[in-house]
Order: structure tokens, then C-alpha cells, then sequence
């Protein structure tokens, strides 16, 4: 939160509400997530190959784990493998076309994102729209520790700060 308050406070000291960059680090408190709960998938179709241990699920993709939703067209999933056989433990998903990540009042969206569940990280890409209350940052893409809630936009950062939208 103290993290926050500063890049606030710098931004608006800095320009009247608008900052522009290559990369900035951000905040992401809303976004820590433990990854030891379980995940739930919903989806209008799936497709299972078990010989390489991935599954796909096709249209109106939700993914659900603890606070945190994740909407897509369509999320790719693989699993942990063990002697060359998968588990029902799953390593990353792939999600692609219209990702929407929402976390209490925190929210990215982007058109793929790859979420690697035992590292607790999640990367998205494709014209990254960040929303943390009345704040915005875009960019290219947006890498998220899920542990720490620590990240990065990259890639042309646009942010607006709304002086009585975004203070917690």
C-alpha cells in the first residue's frame, strides 16, 4: 500500500494525471493469490490429450482459484508430470482472446496470459489494461509474482492517476 501511495504521489507530482514510460514496477496488492488452493475450470468444451498430460478448454473459459477469476475464449492447460504419466496437479495454463483477470477491485485484461501455478506468476500480453480503482497503467505486457503481488508493465506504459479513485 506504502508502495502505492508513492508512485501516486510521484505520477501527479510529475505531470497533472498522465505518465508515460518503457516499464514501470506496480503494486498488485489485491492480486497475491495462494496458489495451493484449488482451481476450478468452466468451459463450454474440453479437449483432453493424456499422452502429453494438456487439456483445452474452448469457449467462455472462468478459471477460479481462491478471490481470483480469470475469463478467456480459450485456456490451455498442463500438467505436472511424474515418470513421464501426468497428475491431476496442474503447472501452468495458457490463456488466450479476451483475458480478463479480476481480483477484489483490481483488474487486467490482455489478449493471452500464461499463469505457472507452482511459481505463483502470471504474464500478460497483448495491449495490457491494468485497473486499480479509479487508476489505469498500459502497456505490453504485465509480469505478476501471485506470492508477493509485485509486477511490471513494460512496453510503452501509459498511466493515469485519478487523485480520489485509486487511495486506499
Amino acid at each position: 500500500m506504502r508502495l502505492r501511495f508513492v508512485l501516486v504521489a510521484l505520477a501527479l507530482a510529475l505531470s497533472p494525471g498522465l505518465a508515460t514510460a518503457q516499464g514501470t514496477d506496480i503494486s498488485l496488492g489485491a492480486l497475491v493469490v495462494d496458489s495451493k488452493l484449488p482451481v476450478q475450470v468452466t468451459a463450454d468444451q474440453l479437449r483432453v490429450a493424456q499422452a502429453d498430460g494438456t487439456a483445452t478448454f474452448d469457449g467462455n473459459v472462468l478459471v477460479i482459484q481462491g478471490d481470483m477469476r480469470l475469463s478467456a475464449d480459450r485456456v490451455g492447460v498442463e500438467y505436472v508430470l511424474e515418470n513421464g504419466q501426468p497428475t491431476r496437479r496442474i503447472a501452468r495454463m495458457q490463456a488466450e482472446g479476451k483475458v480478463l483477470l479480476v481480483n477484489g477491485s483490481e483488474a487486467a485484461e490482455g489478449q493471452r496470459a500464461t499463469y505457472d501455478i507452482e511459481a505463483s506468476t502470471l504474464v500478460m500480453t497483448g495491449d495490457v489494461l491494468l485497473t486499480q480503482g479509479g487508476n489505469t497503467v498500459s502497456g505490453q505486457s504485465l509480469s505478476i509474482n501471485l506470492k508477493t503481488g509485485a509486477g511490471q508493465m513494460q512496453g510503452r506504459v501509459k498511466t493515469v492517476f485519478s487523485p480520489q479513485g485509486g487511495a486506499e
